[in-house]
């Protein structure tokens, strides 16, 4: 079968499309799954550069996949060959990824595809989906009638947070780096949008709030958004980030604000193997797929690309600039 093998640590170019052995089940309760099409995330990048959280290379990246069930282990239960599948698993080391024709599973880590989805829609979303919510609605604890800064709104965790806060009757302030992509955040519901290129966020952000602040701040960009956004946060409010917020923090304002600062990784039940973690994250998996259904939640697909160009999707990603999620099709 064709794979995407990063062969060390380092930029695209370590990425080699090449032929590998196909794998087969060795437990009776995984499934064999044909991939359709893998998600490309953040997460891959950082795993490519910077080194694998499990064992060492070569490895086959992407934790994002959808595809079709080709063959069930004896002690399966809940698919059979021709089930439409999507899950987020592996693509860190140790468990291979989704950069691949075919992968193999334990069944408890994959659910059913939402009807009416495509595969590559499928395949984009399962860990921005968990990461979302998580942050959001786990973490943020958001509620109606709050206020929510979201960063990046038009990215693959961002526009995907925009719509889960405004499921849960939150009003919501999102930063975008152009008007295209304002126009597109308005799409998903969100109520008033900074151009930060343009303008301060943070004074902005306290305009849009009678000097209060946001009650609650997702930050998805980094330590320098992250030690700014502090001031944009309400007195007694969240703020919540997916990254880790470096040395240089004012932690006494964030004090004297009373802030609760969380920190959201959706990969820790893998790292820790945390099976009942790992279980809630499936059940995540199953609201949103009713939310999709119902046509209140989507995905954006940005881009499609052959499974060979994923050096060319990791150098998108690393740019910073793309909307939406980016997927490979085997």
């Amino acid at each position: 079968m064709k794979a995407v093998v990063m062969t060390a640590p380092g930029d695209p170019g370590v990425l080699d499309c090449r032929e590998m052995t196909e794998p087969q089940i060795t437990a009776q309760g995984q499934i064999k799954v044909r991939m359709r099409d893998a998600g490309v995330n953040p997460v891959d990048t950082n795993v490519r550069e910077r080194g694998l959280f499990l064992g060492n290379p070569p490895a086959i990246l992407g934790c994002d996949g959808a595809g079709e069930v080709v063959e069930a282990g004896s002690s399966v239960e809940h698919f059979r060959p021709g089930d439409r599948v999507w899950f987020c698993h592996g693509g860190l080391g140790g468990a291979p990824g989704n950069y691949a024709e075919f992968t193999v599973l334990d069944e408890r880590h994959a659910e059913p595809m939402p009807t009416g989805l495509s595969f590559e829609q499928a395949a984009a979303a399962p860990l921005v989906l968990i990461t979302a919510w998580e942050s959001l609605i786990t973490q943020g604890r958001v509620d109606d009638g709050q206020t929510v800064l979201i960063h990046a709104g038009a990215g693959g965790v961002g526009h995907v947070a925009i719509q889960i806060a405004k499921l849960r009757g939150a009003r919501v302030i999102t930063t975008v780096g152009s008007n295209e992509k304002a126009d597109f955040v308005r799409s998903l519901g969100a109520d008033e949008t900074i151009l930060y290129r343009d303008e301060d966020f943070v004074e902005r952000t306290l305009a849009l709030t009678e000097g209060r602040g946001a009650d609650l701040v997702y930050d998805t960009v980094g330590p320098q958004i992250f030690r700014r956004s502090i001031e944009a946060t309400a007195h007694y409010g969240s703020l919540v980030t997916l990254l880790d917020p470096g040395p240089d923090v004012d932690w006494k304002e964030a004090r004297i604000r009373n802030l609760t600062i969380q920190f959201t990784l959706m990969l820790t039940p893998w790292l820790r193997g945390l099976d009942d973690h790992w279980a809630r994250q499936n059940e995540i998996l199953r609201q949103c797929a009713d939310w999709m259904t119902e046509g209140r939640l989507h995905v954006d697909v940005g881009q499609q690309m052959p499974l060979a160009e994923a050096a060319q999707a990791h150098r998108l990603i690393g740019e910073g600039h793309s909307r939406g999620k980016i997927v490979l099709i085997p």
